[in-house]
């Protein structure tokens, strides 16, 4: 199982970026997917999940501005982000919770990270 993330960059305060992330393999089901974040000398921190029936979880300093999405189909999670402010900067990741065809156990994958800046 891979989880393949796009979207991140440099961006202006107050502009916007779309983070996508694609899980590919062996699956079966998919649980939750989400989105977590981490600045150096910090503990990465949980910005957004989403459920397999589509509930959804937000990180208090991004409500409202943040919108996490999920395609069933394509087993990929999006996260679009605006009014984004030079506090998100930070290394983006991917997380889901994987059940392949192979066992019964669900199991917590990562994405490689992708980088996001704010800044002028």
């Amino acid at each position: 199982v891979q989880l393949v993330e796009s979207g991140g960059g440099l961006v202006q305060p107050g502009g916007s970026l779309r983070l996508s992330c694609a899980a590919s393999g062996s699956i079966f089901s998919i649980n939750v997917m989400g989105w977590y974040r981490q600045v150096p000398g910090k503990e990465r921190e949980l910005v957004a999940h989403i459920t397999l029936d589509g509930g959804t979880v937000y990180k208090d300093s991004v409500k409202g501005r943040f919108t996490i999405s999920r395609e069933y189909a394509k087993n990929t999670v999006y996260l679009q982000m605006n009014s984004l402010k030079p506090e998100d900067t930070a290394v983006y990741y991917c997380n889901a919770y994987i059940r392949q065809y192979s066992n019964a156990y669900v199991v917590a994958y990562w994405g490689q990270g992708t980088q996001v800046t704010v800044s002028s």
